[in-house]
Order: structure tokens, then C-alpha cells, then sequence
């Protein structure tokens, strides 16, 4: 029964890279805020935010289906644990939305001036 050593260099300079990819783009967007994606709001927020949560998202699912192995596990528990990850940084994001924006109306309505 002999087992074979199999190299996964390839593999990890290819997850580094498209990480490295969408890492950049997020920082490049961060840097340069073009008006056409920060000043159209969609779904109450400007869509350079979107992007932003969006490519979030995408690399932490990568990060889980590569380095944590995902890809071999059977489906019913990749779903179990990607979608129920997905859910909670899609709740939390609502939540700090809702509440934010909240917070915003009270305090841009308010007959007293606060000083942050």
C-alpha cells in the first residue's frame, strides 16, 4: 500500500493570484472612488459600497472552498456551511444599514447639533 505525495503548489499559486486580483481591484476602487459607481445609489446604498461587500463575500467563499477543502465535501454540507455564512454577513450588513441609517435620520433631523 504505497501512498503518493500529491503537490498542490499550482493550485495555491492560483488562489493566490485571483485573490491577489480581486484585493487589488477592492483597493484601486477604495483609492481612485470613481464618481459613476459612488454617486449611483442602488438599494439605498451607492453602488462602490456593493462592489465592495460583493467582492468580500466572493473572497471569503473562496477562502473557505480552497483552504478549508470544501470542494470535497459532499453538497448538503458545503451548503450547510457556505449559504449559512452567506446569510449572516448578508443579515449583518442589513442591520448596520438599517440601524445606520437610523441613526443618520435622527441625528440629521434633531433640533440640537450633536458633535462626534
Amino acid at each position: 500500500m504505497s501512498h503518493e505525495h500529491v503537490s498542490n503548489t499550482k493550485r495555491i499559486w492560483l488562489v493566490f493570484g485571483i485573490l491577489s486580483v480581486v484585493t487589488t481591484v477592492e483597493v484601486i476602487l477604495g483609492i481612485m472612488k470613481p464618481q459613476a459607481l459612488h454617486m449611483t445609489n442602488m438599494l439605498g446604498m451607492n453602488l462602490l459600497n456593493w462592489i465592495f461587500i460583493i467582492l468580500t463575500i466572493f473572497k471569503a467563499y473562496y477562502i473557505v472552498w480552497a483552504f478549508m477543502h470544501m470542494e470535497g465535501e459532499t453538497p448538503a454540507l458545503r451548503r450547510a456551511v457556505v449559504w449559512t455564512v452567506i446569510f449572516l454577513i448578508l443579515y449583518l450588513a442589513f442591520i448596520l444599514l438599517t440601524e445606520g441609517h437610523y441613526v443618520f435620520g435622527v441625528f440629521r433631523d434633531a433640533t440640537i447639533k450633536w458633535n462626534f
